[in-house]
């Protein structure tokens, strides 16, 4: 399974995140992206947000005001089963850069213009399991850019196998 990186996102701390071209990845995050709340978001165990851009689309639809980046996501995919991610799912990001499914997030209210009637928990893991955003670990740095391919390289139950 693979798809691609529909767009990059980072800020100065918050949200909305807004659109880059490229970004380098090292262990904590993208180089251009901070976050005001340190003690619920970046670090190694959330260095990336991940979203894909065909769950914002069917939130659109039900006519939320969201859009890529909206939700704090820093890589927006297209093209990819979201269903099939899991925690301990690695996606292999162009040519170099490896990444890890880590854990859910945990919506917030800082995300809640996104959503009609300020519903930010609907996406929240355990209400509405499938429509969360993914945080990520580094397992190998490099530097993303819009279009980049991005290939599912193991399925959750064959993660720590080594495969």
């Amino acid at each position: 399974m693979h798809g691609r990186i529909f767009q990059l996102n980072c800020s100065g701390g918050g949200v909305p995140k807004l659109p880059v071209r490229e970004a380098r990845l090292s262990a904590t995050g993208l180089d251009c992206d901070k976050q005001t709340h340190t003690r619920f978001h970046g670090g190694v165990e959330r260095a990336l947000c991940l979203y894909a851009v065909e769950r914002i689309r069917e939130l659109q639809a039900e006519g939320h005001p969201i859009s890529a980046g909206s939700t704090g996501e820093n890589v927006t995919l297209e093209n990819l089963d979201w269903a099939r991610l899991e925690l301990g799912s690695r996606l292999k990001i162009g040519d170099e850069v490896v990444i890890e499914i880590a854990s859910y997030t945990v919506p917030c209210k800082q995300i809640r213009e996104s959503f009609v009637g300020g519903n930010f928990k609907r996406i929240d893991q355990k209400l509405r399991p499938g429509w969360a955003r993914l945080y990520a670990r580094v397992l190998q740095m490099g530097v993303l850019r819009v279009n980049q391919r991005v290939e599912l390289i193991n399925d959750a139950e064959n993660a720590g196998s080594g495969a």
